[in-house]
């Protein structure tokens, strides 16, 4: 139902913005929804996809932004009481007690709660994305990859270090 439901919704937003004559659609989701949409693509969907702050719609038309991509819900509640302004509810989708989209957003809020912090870090993470350390295909040339014997500046140094490495051998028995 809620697929459905957000499927018509940006259709009559598209069929209104070339009305219109625009190209631009503002979407408000905050930062939460992004790593809600991110968890259940790669629960369910079998995708690690999510919302980006801007993207440009399939038929190249339009250019969609989401300028609060980075704001946290409860900074935006609280802004919102703050300016008494009305919070416009969602509650066609919010309602229905079983659905996946609901399960991952009280998965992520109990993980806010146990975890403070740790939003605001997976959020940081999408923004630091490493397309070499994912499986995609699409992403790396994974089957064309040569030793090169040139330092990556951007690779992972943890072991780069040889007094770590043999401190961290010893400690280990190796």
């Amino acid at each position: 139902m809620c697929s459905l439901r957000s499927q018509l919704r940006r259709v009559n937003l598209y069929r209104a913005a070339n009305r219109l004559g625009g190209t631009k659609i503002a979407l408000g989701r905050d930062r939460g929804d992004i790593l809600q949409a991110l968890l259940l693509n790669l629960l369910f969907d079998t995708r690690p996809k999510g919302l980006p702050p801007k993207l440009v719609s399939d038929d190249g038309c339009h250019v969609v932004i989401r300028p609060i991509a980075h704001v946290a819900e409860k900074d935006l509640v609280r802004w919102v009481e703050i300016r008494a302004r009305p919070i416009i509810s969602r509650t066609l989708c919010a309602s229905q007690e079983n659905l996946q989209r609901k399960q991952v957003g009280n998965m992520l809020r109990e993980w806010d709660v146990k975890f403070p912090g740790q939003m605001a870090n997976m959020s940081c993470a999408l923004q630091k994305a490493v397309s070499s350390h994912l499986m995609g295909r699409g992403l790396h040339p994974f089957q064309t990859l040569p030793a090169t014997g040139v330092a990556d500046d951007n690779g992972d140094k943890a072991f780069d270090d040889e007094h770590l490495l043999e401190t961290t051998a010893q400690g280990q028995g190796w």
